[in-house]
C-alpha cells in the first residue's frame, strides 16, 4: 500500500493529531442546563408556532426533561455504521417486486486487438479488456502495472487518489493470471483493475471519507461491494477521492480536477472515481449517490455512470450519509461495463437489511430494447439552455432514428425541494459527534452551505417536521409511480428541473451517458431513468443510444508532466 504525497497533508495531519481542539460554543451543553419559558418562546419559532406564556411555562419544564434524555443518548458511542430502526421503503402501495429470473445477456463480444501504443489500453472498456485477458493476449499483472503507473503519474495532478493499494493489487492480479491460465475464468471482470470511492471500508488501507478527522481511520474487513468484486476476480488498485463526507469535489487533499479541464473541479461527490475513470487511471470505479453524486461528476468528466435502484446494492461497509437515500453504483466507460459491474455487486446481503432480493435482468442485444415503452420529460428538456439543450434534443432525435417512439411524461408537482432537508437531518445524525465535540472545525469547507453549518442547522429541525416530510415523501412515491405507469424507461436532462431530486427521494435508478460536447470541449450528458428494480431496462435503452452516438469513445488527452 502506497500513500500518494499530498502537499501540506502531512503537516495538517500532524497538527490535527497533536494539538487538541480549542473549546467551541457548539459543543454539548451540560445536562443540568434548565430550559426557561423565554427559551421555549424563542425555540417555538423554529416550528412556525406561537404559544401563550402559560403554555411556555409548561413547555419549558418538559423541554428540560427532554434535555436530560438527550444527555443519556449522548453517552452511547454511535458509530457511523449503526443503522436506524426506521428503514426506508421505496415501494409504492400495491407494487409487486419482479420475480422473473432471466439470463444476464450481453451484446456479442467486441472484436478486440491489442493496441500498438500500450497506453491506449488504459482507455479500453471493461468488455474489451476482458476479451484480451480471457484470450491471454494481455495479463492482469501487466494491466495492473499500467494503471498503477498512470495513477502515480496523473493522480497527484488530478488530486483524485487518496491511497494506492499496490501490494494488494499485484497479489490479486497474479492470482487472476494463474487462474485464467489454469482455465478457471470467473467472468468478464476477472483481472480488471478498478478503484473505489474512499468511503468503502478496505482492509489494510485507510478509509478517510475525504475528511481530515478520519485520515488515519482503518477497518478490519472489506465492504460487501469490494468482497463481491474480489469474488468476481477484479483487482483493487486505488482508493479514490470524494468531497469531504460525500459533498462536492474538495477534500483534505485539495480540489479533485476535471481531466478535460485541469482548471475546473470534477464535481462531486464521486469526484475521484469519475476523474480517474475519464483519465484512464482505472478500468472502472465504484461511486455513490445521495443526491447527484454519480450523475454530476460523470457529466463533468464525460463518463458513464449508474445509480441503481435504492435497495439493489448492499451498503454494508460504506460510510452512511443519508441512510434513506444513499446508493452505491459503478462509473465506467460504457453502459455495458456498468451492467457487468452491477451484476457482480447487486443482491441480498444479511449485513444490510435495506437490500431487496430481486433479480437483475439485463439484455444488451441490439433488438431487445425496442419492446420497451420510452418516455421523456418534455418540460425539463425545455428548461435546458446552451449546449445542454442542443445536445439533449439531438439525443432524442438519435433515439427516434433508432426506432424509439417517445411519449412525453410529467413527474408529480409536489414540493420536493421543501422536503430535501431529510438528507441533512440524517447526515447530521450520522456525524453528530463532529458537531458536539467541535471537530467540524477540521473540515476544509466552512461556509453557509458546507457541512459544519448544515449539521448545526439540521439539529434544529423539529422531529415532527422530519416525519411530516417523510409522509409527503410517501405521497411523492405514490404519485411518481402513477405518473410512470405507462412507460418502462424515461429520459431526462441531467439537472434541469427536479427530476434528480425526486428520483433520489423515490429511489429510482438512473444511467447517465455522455451526449456530446460544448463549444469549449466540455462534455455534456443525458440520463435514462428506469422504474424501481428495472435497472436493466434503463441500461438497455442507454446502451442502444450510446453505441449509436459514440461520444463515449472520446477521452481527455492529459498533457505530459
Amino acid at each position: 500500500m502506497t500513500r500518494l504525497p499530498l502537499r501540506f497533508a502531512g503537516l495538517l495531519l500532524c497538527l490535527l493529531t497533536t494539538v487538541p481542539p480549542r473549546p467551541l460554543a457548539a459543543q454539548s451543553s451540560p445536562a443540568t442546563t434548565a430550559i426557561t419559558p423565554a427559551d421555549a418562546a424563542a425555540a417555538e419559532k423554529l416550528a412556525g408556532l406561537q404559544f401563550t406564556p402559560a403554555q411556555n411555562e409548561q413547555l419549558a419544564a418538559n423541554l428540560s426533561e427532554r434535555l436530560r434524555d438527550y444527555a443519556v443518548l449522548h453517552q452511547f458511542p454511535f458509530s457511523n455504521a449503526i443503522p436506524s430502526a426506521l428503514l426506508f421503503n421505496p415501494l409504492p402501495a400495491g407494487f409487486v417486486l419482479p420475480t422473473a429470473r432471466n439470463l444476464f445477456r450481453l451484446a456479442p463480444a467486441p472484436r478486440t486487438t491489442r493496441p500498438a501504443a500500450p497506453g491506449e489500453l488504459a482507455f479500453y472498456s471493461v468488455r474489451e479488456l476482458g476479451v484480451l485477458l480471457h484470450d491471454r493476449r494481455i495479463t492482469s499483472e501487466e494491466l495492473t502495472r499500467l494503471y498503477l503507473a498512470r495513477l502515480r503519474e496523473y493522480g497527484p495532478r488530478l488530486h483524485c487518489v487518496t491511497t494506492l493499494t499496490e501490494e494488494r493489487a499485484l497479489r490479486e492480479a497474479r492470482r487472476a493470471d494463474r487462474e485464467i491460465a489454469a482455465g478457471h475464468y470467473r467472468g468478464p471482470l476477472h483481472g480488471i483493475p478498478y478503484g473505489v470511492k474512499d468511503l468503502l471500508n478496505t482492509a489494510g488501507a485507510p478509509t478517510t471519507w475525504g475528511a481530515a478527522p478520519y485520515t488515519n481511520q482503518t477497518f478490519a474487513a472489506d465492504a460487501t461491494v469490494i468482497q463481491r468484486l474480489e469474488a468476481a476476480g477484479a483487482v483493487l488498485v486505488a482508493k479514490l477521492s470524494l468531497g469531504e463526507l460525500a459533498m462536492g469535489d474538495v477534500w483534505y487533499g485539495g480540489l479533485t480536477r476535471n481531466p478535460w479541464n485541469l482548471e475546473q473541479g470534477s464535481s462531486g461527490s464521486s469526484a475521484g472515481p469519475a476523474a480517474a475513470t475519464a483519465a484512464g487511471l482505472v478500468g472502472f470505479a465504484i461511486g455513490s449517490e445521495t443526491h447527484g453524486s454519480i450523475v454530476s461528476p460523470c457529466e463533468r468528466c464525460g463518463v458513464t455512470g449508474l445509480r441503481p435502484t435504492y435497495g439493489r446494492v448492499s451498503r454494508a461497509g460504506a460510510m452512511g450519509l443519508s441512510p434513506t437515500m444513499d446508493k452505491l453504483g459503478p462509473i465506467a466507460r460504457t453502459v455495458e461495463d456498468c451492467a457487468l459491474v452491477l451484476n457482480a455487486i447487486q443482491g441480498i446481503d444479511p449485513a444490510d437489511p435495506t437490500v431487496y432480493d430481486v433479480p437483475f435482468n439485463y439484455d444488451g442485444r441490439a433488438a431487445a430494447w425496442r419492446r420497451l415503452r420510452i418516455g421523456w420529460l418534455a418540460g425539463d428538456f425545455e428548461k435546458c439552455r446552451g449546449a445542454d439543450r442542443t445536445n439533449a434534443f439531438a439525443a432524442l432525435d438519435q433515439l427516434r432514428a433508432l426506432g424509439a417512439r417517445l411519449t412525453p411524461v410529467r413527474l408529480p408537482e409536489l414540493p420536493a425541494e421543501s422536503i430535501s432537508f431529510v438528507l441533512t437531518v440524517e447526515a447530521a445524525a450520522q456525524f453528530d459527534d463532529l458537531t458536539r465535540d467541535g471537530r467540524d472545525a477540521w473540515l476544509s469547507r466552512q461556509g453557509r452551505w458546507a457541512w459544519p453549518n448544515l449539521f448545526r442547522a439540521a439539529r434544529l429541525v423539529p422531529a415532527v417536521e422530519y416525519l411530516q416530510a417523510n409522509r409527503l415523501r410517501y405521497l411523492l412515491i405514490q404519485e411518481t409511480a402513477a405518473a410512470l405507469r405507462d412507460v418502462d424507461v424515461f429520459i431526462a436532462p441531467t439537472f434541469a428541473g427536479e427530476c434528480h431530486l425526486i428520483s433520489n427521494l423515490t429511489g429510482h435508478p438512473c444511467v447517465v451517458v455522455p451526449d456530446g460536447f460544448a463549444a469549449d470541449g466540455s462534455p455534456t450528458a443525458i440520463c435514462f431513468m428506469g422504474n424501481l428494480f428495472r435497472d436493466g431496462e434503463a441500461l438497455a435503452v442507454a446502451q442502444a443510444y450510446q453505441q449509436a452516438a459514440g461520444f463515449h469513445r472520446r477521452h481527455p488527452r492529459l498533457p505530459a508532466p
